[in-house]
């Protein structure tokens, strides 16, 4: 018996909001995170952590899911890979951070488009993986934008670079670790726990905290980070579910170029005719990605139709 049409496209629908959303949300963190560009990027970090593991906890205990860990635990190697993804995404959002409250937030969601070519790039390099032909150009396309950002610049665009590694290693162990968000967040947050306590005792202590130090609305802001980081990822779980990887991958892109807007239009930062040059490709080497991603998706869907039964 076949599925229920109508259901099936309102699911689908639902993906696809779903995915907006969390692009949307992650799209505009930098202005949240300039709200508190007060507060030492260090600090905001051990805040993101801290009350992130309070809020996935909460979500873990709403689910019914008390043996997350020893669940976890059970997949061969599933907690030493979310450990260093632990590692990997608190540089990120260090950087990002940084990034964000410094003036940077153009270069930052350059990093986030470059991201997709070097997931490509770990897959042939760590995964022996073949690239085609269309990849190929692609690679050689975001090769020459980061020639030609390293020149308007001044210097490597290294904020790019090192959020689209760590954000493309994040996502690598992630999807080999095979374990459920939440459950995944919940291990990456208790890694960095115990460091993130002791630093923020030892800030209060020393009297350099923000944290009870300023106006109420930044100590809310603060406590905030929770959602703010747990929020998007539920609605990602939610449209991972329910649309294809193709589109998903399509929806991504969403995230930078809210971030590239709210740098030029927002904060003013500068895009001269050299550092567009280098955006516009990486353009279109995420354009080439795409053709070749959509192409490849459906000839395996012509296989799959074709096959015998």
């Amino acid at each position: 018996m076949s599925a229920d049409p109508t259901l099936a496209a309102a699911e689908r629908r639902r993906g696809v909001l779903a995915g907006v959303a969390a692009y949307s949300l992650w799209g505009i963190f930098p202005l949240y995170f300039r709200q508190l560009d007060t507060v030492e990027p260090a600090e905001i970090l051990l805040h993101r952590v801290v009350w992130s593991f309070v809020v996935v906890m909460a979500l873990l205990a709403a689910q019914g899911d008390r043996h997350w860990f020893a669940e976890v635990r059970r997949t061969p190697g599933a907690f030493s890979r979310l450990a260093v993804a632990g590692v990997l995404v608190a540089t990120n959002w260090l950087v990002y951070i940084w990034a964000v409250n410094n003036g940077h937030v153009v270069e930052g969601a350059l990093g986030y488009y470059i991201n997709p070519l070097l997931t490509v790039a770990l897959g042939v390099f760590v995964l022996g993986e073949h690239l085609t032909r269309m990849q190929m150009v692609a690679l050689g396309f975001g090769a020459a934008a980061v020639g030609v950002l390293t020149v308007g610049y001044g210097r490597v665009p290294w904020i790019a670079l090192v959020l689209a590694a760590s954000f493309a290693g994040y996502g690598f162990l992630k999807k080999a670790a095979g374990i459920p968000a939440t459950r995944s967040l919940a291990v990456e947050t208790s890694v960095l726990l115990p460091v993130s306590l002791v630093a923020l005792l030892v800030l209060h202590g020393s009297g350099d905290a923000g944290f009870t130090n300023g106006s109420v609305g930044r100590d809310v802001l603060l406590v905030g980070l929770g959602l703010v980081t747990a929020v998007p990822l539920l609605l990602f779980g939610t449209a991972a579910a329910r649309i294809p990887l193709s589109l998903l991958g399509l929806l991504q892109y969403l995230t930078p170029t809210l971030q590239l807007l709210c740098g030029v239009v927002v904060f003013d930062e500068e895009m001269p005719p050299v550092r567009l040059a280098g955006f516009v490709l990486v353009w279109i080497a995420l354009g080439i990605l795409a053709v070749d991603a959509i192409g490849r998706s459906r000839r395996q869907q012509a296989e799959v139709v074709t096959e015998p039964a």
